[in-house]
């Protein structure tokens, strides 16, 4: 196994080993398998090709940032209706915009991941 050159970035997941290391696309692939949900994760094709398992993971966190996007757009809106404080609000929308920096850090870290996989695969 040839060790890759793929650059560790700060965005780069703790839980993964680095690129080239020991038995790394296995510590990738299970980091993985914890961003889909778990009927994906046990999918033979994700589980035989952690590639493929990256790309699923990219797809299900950008759909996550575009739900937690969604709540904090229309949070202000549609709250009171439901009979919400507005400390209740207030509380939530920095609930929302805190979960949207968190999964921009995901998504950033799932690419990472999946271009060293693609780069260890050449």
């Amino acid at each position: 196994m040839p060790l890759t050159t793929t650059r560790i970035t700060p965005d780069w997941p703790c839980q993964v080993k680095t690129p080239g290391s020991y038995d790394w696309e296995r510590s990738a692939a299970k980091w993985l398998r914890e961003l889909v949900p778990a009927r994906y994760a046990s999918y033979p094709a994700l589980i035989r090709h952690p590639v493929l398992l990256a790309r699923h993971a990219q797809i299900q966190v950008q759909n996550e940032i575009r739900v937690a996007r969604t709540a904090l757009q229309t949070a202000r809106a549609d709250l009171p209706a439901l009979g919400m404080p507005e400390s209740v609000i207030e509380h939530t929308i920095k609930l929302y915009a805190a979960e949207v920096m968190q999964l921009q850090h995901i998504a950033r870290s799932v690419r990472a991941v999946s271009q060293a996989l693609i780069d260890h695969g050449r």
